[in-house]
């Protein structure tokens, strides 16, 4: 069994003497899991980052086997963004959440696209920070593994306008009038979810990292039994400080 393709790498650890076992993200294989002998080498560790696009060449005996990986680099995401902490927790986090959530060798090639999309939009234009590009893919997440949220008019209403709350148990959208006596059990629904010319602020991402947080931890993660990976809230710590900062003084988003 062997196959080539552009694939992403979602994780790595040391495996053995000198080895590492690398988990990718291919558009034809999905999820596939691979050992790379002197992966941890002075030589190949830059080209085994977490994010990295590459040319991998996979093989096994047999399709269900820990199969063997070589690759050369097609595009270097850790790279480029080294001295750009939030985007470094944003690449890191998107990949865990794709490691975490999809089944091992299923083909979702809409996702994949998407993936690529996102890292390379958060490389090439690294500030400032594409978080609300990185939200909007959380939720396009959500809806390829067949969870999506429904922002499209409110639930109660049927209003198009003015929606600002997310119901937590069906994933629609309450306006502002819909809202009533629930407004407190309701969750914020900033602006920037629906809207690809905002990327919004720290407050704005704090909230859209606890709507699609929520749903990520109900819908995909929690019937596993397993929590949010640690990637992802590291993310949400990272934006939490940057929001608890603005009141004292302005904050780089960048930095």
């Amino acid at each position: 069994m062997e196959w080539e393709a552009a694939a992403l790498v979602l994780s790595v650890r040391p495996y053995g003497e000198g080895s590492a076992l690398v988990h990718l993200f291919s558009e034809e294989h999905g999820v596939s899991h691979g050992m790379v002998r002197g992966g941890t080498s002075r030589r190949q560790a830059s080209l085994w980052q977490t994010g990295n696009l590459v040319m991998a060449r996979w093989r096994a005996r047999l399709a269900d086997q820990l199969g063997t990986l070589t690759a050369e680099p097609v595009q270097c995401v850790a790279g480029r963004i080294l001295d750009a902490p939030l985007q470094l927790e944003m690449v890191s986090s998107a990949c865990a959440l794709v490691d975490g959530a999809l089944p091992q060798g299923e083909a979702h090639p809409e996702l994949f696209m998407r993936l690529v999309r996102l890292l390379t939009l958060i490389s090439v234009a690294p500030a400032p920070a594409p978080m609300g590009a990185y939200l909007r893919w959380e939720s396009q997440l959500l809806a390829g593994l067949g969870y999506g949220l429904d922002l499209s008019d409110c639930a109660v209403t049927g209003a198009r306008e003015d929606l600002v709350y997310v119901s937590p148990r069906s994933g629609h959208a309450v306006s502002q009038n819909g809202a009533g006596e629930w407004r407190d059990r309701l969750l914020p629904l900033p602006a920037l979810m629906m809207n690809e010319a905002e990327d919004g602020t720290p407050e704005d991402w704090k909230n859209g990292l606890a709507l699609t947080g929520h749903f990520l931890s109900r819908w995909v993660f929690g019937v596993r039994h397993q929590p949010l990976p640690a990637a992802r809230e590291r993310l949400v710590d990272y934006v939490q400080r940057l929001q608890a900062a603005l009141p004292d003084k302005a904050v780089d988003p960048t930095q």
